[in-house]
């Protein structure tokens, strides 16, 4: 019997490997190639470009770390706006939050979208909320050209090459502050700091932040499938302080059922080991 197997190379000497049961999709949009996969380790894997951007086992860590930081820090959330994420899976952990009357998603390619509402179910789960609109376009040029403001921006992105590398840059995160209200935060995933590759982003990021924001603050979790397991996110800030402005009051009042985040963890987060205070000369 032949065994098949996926392998993601992070670097030339390491990756991630795990046995395939099943090709559930194989597809090709005008921006990306989209694989979703059956793992007997991980459930189902969507993959962008040869690259794991969710499993079924770990998908919740990122998409809970991204939404709830932000979310939890702002003293009322009521309109937030999703660049990239076309799986849904944060816009599922937005639209738990009472506060939140209208979220939107904007995201360029329509082929993830369906996917993911046909193959992850549980992820997609938050587009059939009321409060969510999604918009199918580029989300440079959505935050560029809309007349609306948000409280809060989460940039769900994947890595900076390809249709998401302008959603790294410094005009993009300038045009953001722009639409953010006066009290509103951003924030982005940035990679790991464990990998070279992946870790040049983070230092640009943090300066971008750091010379449009009061308050910048770069957070950490752990995504085993993700390259070395350690992911960073970055936020940005134009009033709150993330270590201390954490909504305690709210987060004991409304029980989301989360899987990952509690208070206990935002405030951990925001440790940084030596090695990632260096690296953003912290």
């Amino acid at each position: 019997m032949t065994e098949l197997w996926y392998t993601e190379k992070h670097t030339k000497h390491s990756g991630l490997t795990m046995s395939v049961t099943q090709t559930l999709l194989s597809a090709t949009s005008p921006y990306q190639n989209l694989l979703v996969l059956e793992t007997p380790e991980f459930g189902r894997v969507m993959l962008l470009d040869s690259l794991v951007m969710l499993t079924e086992k770990d998908e919740f860590v990122y998409h809970e770390m991204l939404a709830h930081p932000s979310l939890y820090t702002h003293l009322n959330p009521e309109k937030v706006l999703i660049i990239g994420g076309g799986d849904g899976g944060t816009l599922r952990e937005v639209v738990k939050h009472p506060s939140v009357k209208k979220a939107v998603l904007v995201e360029i390619d329509k082929m993830v979208i369906e996917a993911s509402k046909q193959f992850f179910p549980q992820v997609a789960a938050g587009f059939s909320s009321p409060k969510a609109e999604v918009i199918v376009t580029d989300g440079i040029r959505y935050v560029n050209e809309t007349t609306e403001r948000f409280d809060i921006i989460l940039i769900d992105s994947t890595d900076p090459v390809g249709p998401a590398e302008g959603l790294f840059h410094r005009d993009f995160y300038r045009a953001c502050n722009k639409i953010l209200n006066d009290d509103g935060i951003l924030t982005t995933q940035s990679e790991t700091p464990f990998l070279e590759n992946f870790a040049s982003v983070i230092p640009g990021v943090m300066k971008n932040l750091r010379d449009l924001f009061p308050v910048s603050k770069l957070y950490l979790a752990s995504i085993p499938t993700y390259p070395s397991g350690l992911w960073s996110f970055s936020m940005g800030s134009k009033k709150y302080d993330p270590e201390v402005s954490f909504n305690q009051e709210r987060f004991s009042e409304v029980c989301l059922n989360l899987s990952y985040y509690n208070d206990s963890i935002h405030r951990a987060a925001f440790a940084l080991p030596n090695f990632v205070r260096d690296l953003i000369k912290e």
